[in-house]
């Protein structure tokens, strides 16, 4: 069995919205990377997006100007799957949310990777533990990153019920290493922690919004002013602690609040926006407008700020209440 010194390298198998940040931070974390995608303009467009992020990082003071060539020239591209993976220690999965397009990539890896390979997947809306052959399960866990992968701190990690305990602990330890926040789950559910949490944020905006009580720039304002920063110091459960668990259940004995009828339909609010195309910055509109608004400017300028606030987070993290 494999232990964390073992880990060299890491293939990284997919590079779109997620396989470059990804692949940045393990190559942050001075492992060889390798990168698999299926095209020259896919693969080009991963390249100006790494060689972005790292100079946006030695910017920020994150890494040393002089790093940005050496952490790049540690990952390499190759145009077919077994090559990405020969002789890889580890793999991370990031291609696209469709049933079909992992299991033929699963499919392929059960085919031509060794057993101690600890393979992790990224995927957000399936149980991936569903989907790959039986014979891949002993190796199996999720890694689910966030975007943008290479700013955000967290990743969550859960393994397969055949795969030892052991390469759960095998990627918390590597990720922190790499400068992630890996938080790990006792089992298997889907939307993991932060991905309900929102799911259930995302009922009551549009709850609010689909009944007139407020719009869209309020809700923003509301929670950006109140319980968003609260949480970089209290987190959720600490803060129910400070608050009193005897008034938080009052408020279920007394019913102060009512769960929104047909709340798991699709909000009209949202089906409106869809429908018209209003998609957010891919498109140029959103909840709010963006237009004649240089999109990559104003993603830099997000990470920037990203970058500000998750600082002052991992001072609270090492110091906490």
């Amino acid at each position: 069995m494999k232990t964390l010194a073992d880990i060299k390298k890491i293939a990284v198998l997919g590079a779109g919205t997620m396989g470059p940040g990804i692949a940045q931070t393990y190559a942050m974390g001075g492992y060889e990377v390798t990168m698999w995608t299926r095209s020259e303009n896919t693969r080009n467009k991963a390249i100006a997006s790494l060689k972005a992020q790292l100079h946006t990082f030695a910017e920020e003071g994150e890494i040393k100007p002089e790093d940005v060539d050496t952490i790049f020239n540690r990952i390499n591209f190759k145009l077919t799957v077994e090559e990405a993976v020969a002789g890889a220690d580890m793999i991370q999965e990031t291609i696209v949310e469709n049933r079909d397009a992992k299991v033929a990539l699963y499919e392929q890896l059960a085919a031509c990777v060794p057993s101690d390979v600890i393979i992790a997947s990224n995927t957000s809306a399936m149980n991936i533990f569903e989907v790959v052959p039986e014979k891949l399960l002993p190796q199996m866990i999720i890694c689910h990153w966030y975007a943008p992968p290479h700013v955000i701190p967290l990743v969550e990690v859960v393994k397969s019920e055949q795969a030892p305990q052991e390469y759960a602990d095998i990627a918390v330890a590597l990720l922190n290493n790499c400068g992630k926040t890996a938080v790990l789950m006792k089992k298997f559910i889907k939307g993991y922690i932060v991905n309900r949490l929102q799911q259930c944020l995302n009922r009551e905006v549009f709850f609010l919004l689909d009944n007139g009580y407020c719009d869209a720039q309020a809700i923003d304002l509301a929670a950006k002013a109140s319980f968003i920063p609260r949480a970089c110091v209290l987190g959720l459960c600490k803060r129910a602690d400070f608050g009193g668990l005897d008034m938080t259940a009052n408020n279920y004995k007394n019913k102060s609040y009512t769960m929104p009828v047909n709340g798991d339909e699709l909000p009209k609010t949202l089906e409106k926006l869809v429908d018209e195309g209003n998609l957010g910055i891919k498109s140029g509109k959103g909840f709010y407008d963006y237009t004649g608004v240089d999109i990559e400017k104003l993603k830099e300028k997000r990470d920037k700020q990203l970058f500000e606030v998750f600082r002052l987070e991992k001072k609270f993290l090492a110091d906490p209440v």
